[in-house]
């Protein structure tokens, strides 16, 4: 299993760098940030300077979409930071949250996802596509390395996209009944489009406190329940509360209140008062390096391929730090 880290793009840029950095030194493959630039700062200088920062780690967007992204754009942009970075990036797209809801737009209907997520993953890598009618390729970006693209999904019709388009699934939660459950939903599609559904990669993220603390570092990832509840919200009201969706994935939500996206994805946030202490459990990974180890290996052995650690806790250079001296070498050693 490989390691990664998603730094939220927060002032101070030198902050962020700094942390993608210090996140190779302790031996995370990966290093990610957010693309929601009304909320933070834009992602693609950012990413500029992660390339220039690191010399092994492969490095993108966790995630991006095709609304506030015009598709071309973001193909272009990619393809040049795979030549930059010596062909380390990676993609991960979405349907749109935060990025779009802050602007009083709507996430990319699926059709139109699928689309532009097929349309995005050939054009980036130097294949010719039509687009809106008109025969398009980036030339240039034909002899580079692959970029992979991985769908962020939780619901079954963008699974669906995944399994027919991507490289791999992005899941935003740490439970492995659910993680099992995305996983056989997207590679179910993936084998009826006649692709081979054990090649989809299964990349898992969420944040993680390594600490003695347990009502400490419940109380740090408490925001991130909340921030999952959004889109299983949004599951509901397509698929309702039964079908083949697990109840593990949808019945916490039902004291959620409201959602303020002015505390998106910070410590604290007032919108993550009814998620209780056993979804932070479930969705999270933390506690003592013991514990953390543990649900690590659990989730290796369902065959989660990347844990990407979302750094929005306090004390991340003792997270990091913690990962690199105990957690990533436990992991390795067995």
């Amino acid at each position: 299993m490989r390691f990664g880290v998603t730094v939220l793009p927060d002032p101070p840029w030198q902050r962020v760098v700094e942390l993608i950095g210090l996140a190779e030194q302790h031996g995370f493959d990966s290093g990610w940030t957010y693309d929601s630039p009304i909320l933070w700062q834009e992602p693609y200088p950012l990413l500029t300077l992660m390339v220039q920062q690191t010399s092994r780690m492969r490095l993108g967007l966790c995630v991006t979409n095709p609304v506030t992204r015009e598709p071309a754009v973001t193909a272009s942009a990619y393809a040049t930071l795979q030549d930059i970075s010596g062909g380390r990036m990676l993609m991960g797209i979405g349907r749109g949250d935060s990025a779009v809801r802050v602007m009083g737009r709507k996430p990319t209907p699926i059709k139109l996802f699928e689309e532009r997520v097929t349309m995005i993953k050939d054009f980036t890598n130097g294949r010719e596509v039509e687009w809106e009618g008109t025969p398009i390729r980036l030339k240039w970006a034909a002899g580079l390395p692959e970029v992979p693209l991985y769908v962020a999904a939780y619901g079954p019709r963008a699974l669906g996209v995944a399994g027919r388009v991507a490289d791999g699934v992005i899941i935003q939660l740490a439970d492995p009944e659910i993680i099992q459950w995305t996983m056989a939903t997207a590679r179910q599609a993936a084998e009826e489009a006649g692709r081979d559904p054990a090649a989809l990669k299964c990349l898992v993220c969420a944040p993680s406190k390594v600490s003695g603390d347990i009502a400490q570092a419940r109380d740090e990832v408490r925001w991130f329940p909340a921030m999952v509840g959004n889109h299983v919200a949004d599951i509901i009201r397509v698929h309702g509360e039964g079908g083949n969706i697990p109840h593990a994935l949808t019945d916490y939500i039902r004291d959620r209140d409201s959602y303020d996206y002015s505390e998106h994805s910070r410590v604290g946030a007032q919108h993550g008062s009814f998620v209780t202490d056993e979804i932070c459990d479930r969705f999270c990974v933390i506690g003592s390096v013991a514990q953390v180890t543990e649900k690590l290996r659990e989730l290796e052995s369902i065959g989660v391929d990347e844990w990407i650690v979302y750094l929005m806790t306090h004390d991340q250079e003792e997270t990091l730090e913690a990962y690199g001296r105990d957690v990533i070498p436990a992991l390795a050693s067995s």
